[in-house]
């Protein structure tokens, strides 16, 4: 069955995971959803010049909100049978722009430069779906690659409340530019459902993310959602079509890639029959370490892996 699950203010929340959150929407494991999502607070919309969604000041006026967040995400979507310890499959099927629109903010004390830019600096993008670019102020024409930089379900019970900045074991703000139309992503079930929400679309985003921010839009995304009871792993892992990719995120980067190396020795030995030495050894001949982003409190280092590798 197919899903569309629209952004009002009911079935967005503002800057936050909860698992005590209700599900606006129950499917089956399998099933397709489309999901809309709007992007940026009041702030952010420009006066004019540019098509702003309709449901948005509706979003700003009575979403549920968390002050220590500023991502809306929309849902959480509930899948039947999905239970703790399960591994929820979310299948990236398509990621279209839902405006003409993005912006990109420099905030003062926040990115990676921190010291360097005492100034607020914001700027509005415009974005060419048919020609699938953005024009920057100084001409350049970038061509867009969009993806969603929130992918998650709830967190444990037991954390209560928590930001959308942070990046965890349940997903959440992971910025991760390889998870476009095609690539899937699996995520460790913490609650009964999953509960699974999305949001933070970017247009376009470098490894780093550095500024803090990347080209910010509203996204549609379509998803098929699968449990999977025969996956146990307990931290986000995500493939594309040539490779696998595992994660780390903490506040030191070097933890992130201690983090991320291991995960991905554990998946090279459960898909092979190499020793914990052979595994290392072909990462460290062949693997991928890329700076996820630098700007979320804890970072992020995602190893890549070519599938065609682990087929000999």
């Amino acid at each position: 069955m197919h899903h569309h699950l629209k952004a009002d203010a009911q079935t967005c929340h503002w800057g936050f995971f909860d698992a005590e959150r209700k599900p606006v929407l129950t499917i089956d494991s399998g099933d397709r959803v489309t999901i809309d999502t709007v992007s940026g607070g009041p702030a952010f919309v420009p006066k004019s010049g540019f098509y702003v969604l309709p449901e948005l000041a509706e979003v700003h006026e009575r979403a549920e909100r968390f002050e220590g967040g500023p991502h809306i995400l929309t849902g959480p979507i509930a899948v039947r049978g999905a239970k703790p310890g399960q591994v929820l499959e979310v299948r990236i099927l398509d990621v279209k722009l839902r405006q003409d629109w993005g912006y990109n903010m420099i905030r003062p004390l926040a990115g990676t430069l921190q010291d360097d830019f005492h100034e607020m600096r914001l700027i509005h993008i415009p974005l060419d779906a048919e020609r699938n670019v953005g024009r920057l102020p100084w001409g350049l024409e970038l061509p867009l690659a969009p993806f969603f930089g929130i992918m998650a379900v709830a967190p444990p019970k037991a954390w209560g409340r928590i930001t959308s900045i942070v990046p965890r074991a349940h997903g959440g703000n992971l910025d991760n530019k390889q998870l476009v139309a095609g690539a899937t992503l699996f995520l460790p079930i913490f609650v009964e459902g999953a509960l699974f929400s999305c949001g933070d679309g970017h247009g376009a985003q470098g490894d780093g993310e550095v500024c803090v921010t990347a080209i910010e839009t509203a996204l549609q995304g379509t998803f098929e959602l699968i449990v999977r009871d025969d996956l146990s792993f307990t931290y986000p892992r995500a493939e594309t079509p040539e490779h696998y990719i595992t994660m780390g995120m903490d506040p030191d980067l070097d933890q992130c890639a201690v983090m991320a190396l291991r995960d991905m020795i554990r998946l090279i030995c459960e898909r092979t029959n190499l020793s914990k030495e052979d595994a290392y050894t072909l990462c460290s001949l062949a693997a991928d370490l890329n700076v996820t982003q630098t700007v979320n409190g804890s970072k992020g280092i995602h190893v890549m892996l070519k599938k065609s590798l682990l087929r000999a």
